[in-house]
């Protein structure tokens, strides 16, 4: 713990797995208090058992990012069991690349669904909150793909760029807020489990060879945290150090 200056109340969407698993385990182990939300309650149970048996503090609610109540309910129970929230972590995102020809309309719209509309909705269910507290942090997680397009993600860096559109504009209008929006290169998860489009996914394949581990982005998102409160690191990219 000896970069944490205070422990902090932090939620974390899309926590059952890859990235959203790694950020909790290692701020948990660092002395912070999670709340963490997705629609695997299975895997949130087991992630908050195994981290609260080594003491640390763990809760876990059933969430569902493109259901705004249903964000706002997981914010409201932060309040209600800790009295503030200092940092929300929209993690929560999909990934059915594809190419545009194959319309896989369905897959757009349930990344539009998640990818953006879920970072609007945590950002709405928190905002109140840190305007009244007159602080707190809001990390939202886009893509190496929100810095430029690749074939088969014409669709999913379109939410990672509306990702990078958001905090931006959010840092801009609140002075009092911290806000971090981080690019991860291609990183170890269940991500490409879900891409259906067999071009997409022979193309990940090759993108898999130097994929970075979900460690490494949880570290740099413990860092971004765990920085002065008045020291904003507004964009943070992680790429592997070998490239294809």
């Amino acid at each position: 713990m000896s970069e944490v200056t205070r422990s902090k109340v932090i939620l974390v969407t899309g926590a059952s797995s890859g990235i959203g698993e790694s950020t909790v385990k290692t701020l948990a182990r660092q002395g912070h208090t999670l709340l963490i939300g997705a629609r695997r309650t299975d895997k949130l149970k087991t992630l908050a058992e195994e981290l609260n048996s080594e003491g640390f503090k763990v809760n876990y609610r059933l969430l569902d990012v493109t259901q705004k109540d249903s964000v706002q309910q997981f914010a409201d129970f932060a309040i209600k069991e800790y009295g503030r929230i200092d940092v929300i972590i929209n993690n929560a995102g999909i990934m059915p690349l594809s190419l545009m020809s194959s319309l896989k309309v369905n897959e757009w719209d349930a990344m539009i669904d998640v990818n953006i509309r879920g970072v609007l909705h945590g950002i709405a269910a928190v905002l109140p909150v840190m305007q009244q507290q007159g602080n707190g942090q809001i990390i939202n997680l886009s893509s190496i793909g929100g810095l430029y397009v690749v074939p088969t993600a014409a669709v999913y860096c379109a939410t990672k760029y509306a990702v990078r559109a958001i905090s931006d504009g959010l840092r801009q209008e609140h002075t009092e807020l911290r806000v971090t929006c981080v690019y991860p290169g291609v990183v170890e998860s269940e991500l490409a489990n879900t891409i259906t489009d067999p071009t997409a996914a022979k193309a990940m394949e090759s993108y898999r060879q130097i994929a970075l581990k979900p460690e490494a982005i949880a570290n740099a998102i413990a860092h971004v945290i765990n920085q002065p409160d008045d020291v904003d690191t507004s964009e943070i990219v992680i790429r592997p150090t070998v490239s294809l």
